[in-house]
């Protein structure tokens, strides 16, 4: 993508969640320098807490960015299940947070599988979403999609248009 889009330094963030906590795995990493992440960084098991998960990074995001000026930010979500254990967060604080952060040049995409995806998104303020069924055809395809959805939002902030589109509906007309 930086080969592609050289004007633009992207960086990577990348929190897991399940029953047994949230762990940050990588923050706000250039990509340049990131390796593979596998099965070794990517476990989903448990349960779900989706709300502390979200509020968690999206704060920790927000509070380490907000200095750097006019940045773009895209947020992709993505879970096999719907929110089932959170605790410090609810849906309300999170569909609050993620509007605010969208008047600050956010974008946010939700993925997911196994819920009503797009009810459940509407629900947290984001109207960005593809669903997956949980097989690894499915799962190969979708990273196919996000990846072609992710250089449609480089090339777009490359040309200034940058809004909360839905760049996964593109991938299915296609």
């Amino acid at each position: 993508m930086e080969s592609k889009f050289p004007e633009q330094e992207h960086f990577i963030s990348l929190v897991s969640f399940n029953g047994m906590g949230i762990k940050e795995i990588l923050f706000n990493q250039a990509v340049r320098e990131l390796g593979e992440i596998d099965e070794s960084k990517y476990q989903p098991r448990s349960s779900t807490p989706l709300f502390d998960a979200m509020g968690f990074s999206l704060t920790k995001l927000r509070d380490s960015i907000e200095s750097a000026g006019s940045v773009n930010v895209l947020v992709t979500i993505l879970t096999d299940g719907e929110e089932n254990a959170s605790v410090e967060y609810r849906g309300e604080a999170i569909a609050t947070l993620v509007g605010e952060l969208k008047l600050k040049n956010w974008v946010f995409t939700y993925i997911g599988a196994n819920h009503d995806v797009e009810s459940f998104a509407i629900s947290l303020n984001i109207t960005n979403t593809m669903t997956f069924h949980a097989n690894e055809a499915d799962i190969k395809e979708m990273f196919v999609k996000e990846n072609n959805a992710r250089m449609r939002y480089s090339e777009n902030i490359r040309f200034r248009k940058v809004s909360d589109k839905d760049f996964y509906k593109e991938d299915e007309k296609s």
